[in-house]
């Protein structure tokens, strides 16, 4: 087993683990206002865009807070207060943009699945060959309840043969699973800087079609989220309206920096590919079984059925976990018993490793013969 490092290695979805280097760049304190700093937060906005192929479609706007904060932003400044929306709900995440639409008082509708199975784009089909017709869905990529891959390409091209806008909850696939602009229409992709990328809390952003972005003044509840508002303070003088998180913006720059030397998306993709391969197969050697079917598990978190045996105690693991060095995330499934380990963040093959053999410790630890879900978990 490797050994731990002063911080415990983060297998969640965020905030995750970090590189020296980008934890380095927030040691200098920069002006808000400083010619050095808005060329950073071009440099930013720039790469951004790029990563998706948006150049010349879209524009970034970044949104000082969380992920959800993003996509607040998101929903409230492109959903017109007129608008109907559809969102395509398979977990926590998704069930959270409904309630964030309905306390903008949009008109909100939702088609559900269960957590553990991606979205079925011929139910997305009828749906909208049906009246009233939505004028935008929305959807999240990878719903980290569970770890599942939801359907991107083919409810892209469903959402634009009907004329409806679609809206992309991104933020535990961008920068690791591919998203192009060109081959997948979207006037509002929502993501941050502390999952994929790498980067730390803070800051959020929004990938938005520039023609839908110069149509949706008025449309925010909220002058803070108002992404137009924002976007057109950027054309006007180059700066923030209000104080932006600049060591996190610095940060951020680090971690494109890297990403861009890992390869990019495909870099950064096939490390995680890799990490969940020895995550899930050390642990299926243990007794574990992941939740989800191989073809629909996304490389970035992975959902395991409790262990039927009494002795578990899943708290006791935890600590037990954490004394090793090893943060993992508690379920937030209801279909089914479980836990989450995350393979995103500076982690790699050395570090999945010793996490695997930090497990089989536990066990050991608890008396637990093996991480086996009793039968009806098995098969779920």
């Amino acid at each position: 087993m490797t050994m731990p490092p002063p911080d415990p290695w983060l297998f969640t979805p965020g905030p995750l683990t970090t590189s020296a280097t980008v934890k380095a760049a927030m040691l200098h304190d920069r002006g808000s206002r400083d010619r050095a700093f808005l060329e950073l937060d071009r440099e930013i906005r720039r790469r951004l865009v790029a990563l998706v192929g948006g150049e010349g479609t879209h524009v970034c706007v970044p949104i000082q807070g969380s992920g959800t904060f993003a996509v607040e932003a998101m929903l409230g400044t492109l959903v017109p207060r007129d608008g109907r929306l559809l969102i395509l709900v398979n977990g926590a995440y998704g069930r959270r943009m409904a309630t964030i639409a309905r306390y903008h008082g949009r008109s909100v509708e939702t088609l559900e699945w269960p957590e553990d199975r991606p979205v079925d784009p011929a139910r997305l089909e009828a749906r909208l060959a049906a009246e009233p017709r939505p004028t935008h869905v929305a959807v999240v990529h990878c719903e980290t309840t569970s770890g599942v891959l939801n359907p991107l390409e083919a409810v892209a091209e469903i959402v634009a043969r009907h004329g409806a806008a679609l809206l992309v909850d991104a933020m535990s696939s961008f920068g690791a699973l591919p998203i192009d602009a060109r081959r997948i229409r979207f006037d509002g992709l929502a993501a941050s800087a502390n999952k994929c990328l790498e980067g730390v809390p803070g800051v959020g952003f929004v990938l938005v079609r520039e023609a839908a972005l110069e149509a949706s003044a008025g449309n925010a509840p909220a002058l803070s989220l108002d992404l137009f508002d924002q976007h057109d303070a950027w054309r006007r003088t180059g700066q923030w309206r209000f104080t932006p998180p600049t060591h996190v913006l610095a940060a951020l720059h680090q971690a494109l920096l890297e990403h861009e030397a890992e390869g990019g998306v495909a870099g950064r993709g096939r490390r995680y590919v890799e990490n969940a391969r020895i995550l899930i197969e050390g642990m299926r050697a243990l007794g574990f079984v992941p939740l989800l079917d191989p073809e629909v598990q996304a490389p970035i978190i992975v959902t395991f059925a409790m262990p039927a045996d009494p002795r578990f105690r899943f708290e006791t693991f935890y600590e037990l976990l954490r004394e090793r060095g090893y943060v993992i995330y508690p379920g937030k499934l209801t279909v089914a018993p479980s836990f989450r380990m995350g393979c995103i963040g500076r982690l790699g093959p050395e570090v999945m490793r010793g996490a695997v053999g930090a497990v089989g410790e536990a066990l050991a630890v608890m008396g637990v013969a093996s991480g086996a879900p009793a039968p009806r978990e098995a098969a779920a």
